[in-house]
This record gives C-alpha cells, structure tokens and sequence, in this order.
C-alpha cells in the first residue's frame, strides 16, 4: 500500500506543481499521439508512475457519477491522500476543477528542475504566485519518494566540466557522495532509483530537512535552500525535530494554495471520460 501511494503521490505532486500546461488540469495524463509528445513523456516526467491508479479511480467515479469528477480533481485528492496514508497532514481540496485539453512535451520547461538554484526556483514559484515559504515547505514533500540517478549524476561526476575524478559538486557532503556513487555508478545510468529521504521515504515526515541541513539534500536544488536567508532558516528550524507539527501545518496550507493555481472552472476545458485521451 505504501507503495502505491508513493506512485500516487508522484504524479499528483508533479502535476499540481505546474507541469500542466495551465496549471493543475490534467493534463499530465494525457498520452501522446503520433502527431504530438505529450507532457507525460518529457524528460522531466519519464520517472512519474501511477497513471493506471488514477484511471482506475475514475471509472469507479464515473460507474456512480458520469462526467461528474475530473481527472484534475481526482489527481488533488489522490495527491492529499498519498500524504494522509503515509502518515503526513490532512488538508480539505477544493474541487471543480476540468480538465485540460492540451499536453505539449516542450512546456513542462515550467517545471523547476533539479538542478536549478535558489534564483531560479524563486522565480519558478513566483510565477506561479507561491512566496519563500511556499517554496522551501513544498521542497519538504521530497521526503516522499524516488529518484533516477540521471536527475542528480551531474553532482557526483564532472560537475564542473574537468572530466577528474575531483570534479565533484562541493555542496554535497563527502561522505554522503560516496554512498550516492556506489549507487549511481556513472553520468550515464538513467535507470536506477535513489531514495530521496534515505530510510524514510515511504513516510511522510521532517526528516528531509535534516537531511539537507547536513548538506545530504539529493538535489542541487535541495542544497540550493541553504543559500537563501529565509529558506535556510526554514531548514534549520525543522532540522533541530522540535517543529514537525508546524511543517505539517505549512505543508497543508502550501498545497491548498498550490492546487489553485491556473485552474479550469465552469465553461473552460472538459471532463474527460478517460484520463489518458482527450474527449
């Protein structure tokens, strides 16, 4: 079970947190055709699982309420679900969402990546009308789940474009970087997964702060929170373990203000009858 619900929770995430084309509309589902590549096959998603889950919800949805519930809608409540069942916060989701009917590849350059530092995440939340705080209590939802060693290699071998083996990102801890190596043995391995909360990241919980307190964060991003004033406050705060309650309660109110970013409503979009294909 918790398993499955760190795949909901993966594609959920990710498409509350923008790689929809206009916000949270679905439209991370949706499969790519011969004439278009979809959002759901761009670099940034290749790692995501979990859609089987959301189509089986659906038409569960649909035997008792046809065209009633969108595939957006049922993305927020999973994503909110996934954090409950693995023991995180609970917050209420605001429903009415419809569903997109566009999933470009080449827009998911939204999405902030990994490797993207503390300017630019700042910017990539503004636009998207999230603060520091939004920033730095989201981030924490990276105790949940797993990464391809392809979204962080980059920090471990030639980092800096010297080809030796020296050529280390210098924010990452040294003896943590060793771990990672044994793991991800080369820039090139783009199937092996890495935990991004080691030993809990099945357990939604504060132990990512900790962890990037200790310059362990597996993302260049995740280091990057130490180079601001207020978002490094934030990490050292958590990291001490006497404020997880606060983190929770942040981390629900971050995502009701996430969740309703550039929604459909009323005459906009659809509801699709199937997730995966537009109407």
């Amino acid at each position: 079970m918790q398993k499955q619900c760190l795949g909901d929770f993966e594609i959920s995430s990710r498409e509350i947190n923008g790689a929809g084309r206009q916000g949270c509309d679905g439209s991370v589902l949706i499969d790519s055709t011969a004439g278009n590549t979809a959002e759901k096959d761009a670099p940034p998603n290749q790692s995501l699982r979990g859609f089987g889950s959301v189509q089986r919800i659906k038409a569960k949805l649909d035997a008792v309420c046809p065209d009633t519930v969108s595939c957006a809608d049922v993305l927020a409540l999973m994503a909110r679900d996934a954090v409950v069942l693995s023991k995180g916060p609970y917050w209420a989701v605001q429903l009415g969402r419809r569903d997109g009917r566009i999933s470009i590849a080449n827009e998911t350059n939204q999405l902030p990546p990994p490797t993207a530092n503390i300017t630019q995440l700042i910017q990539m939340f503004a636009a998207k009308g999230l603060d520091l705080k939004d920033l730095v209590v989201l981030s924490g939802g990276h105790t949940l789940g797993t990464a391809h060693c392809s979204a962080f290699s980059d920090r471990l071998y030639n980092f800096t474009g010297a080809d030796n083996a020296g050529d280390v990102d210098p924010a990452l801890d040294r003896s943590y970087l060793s771990r990672l190596r044994s793991r991800c043995v080369s820039l090139d391995d783009n199937t092996t997964l890495a935990e991004m909360d080691p030993g809990s990241f099945l357990a939604f919980d504060a132990s990512y702060y900790r962890l990037v307190a200790k310059r362990r964060g597996l993302f260049h991003s995740d280091s990057s929170l130490l180079a601001d004033a207020y978002t490094a406050g934030y990490v050292l705060r958590q990291a001490t373990g006497l404020y997880a309650a606060d983190f929770f309660r942040d981390f629900a109110e971050s995502m009701v203000k996430m969740g309703a970013v550039g929604v459909l409503t009323g005459g906009q979009g659809e509801i699709r009858k199937k997730c995966y294909v537009i109407n």
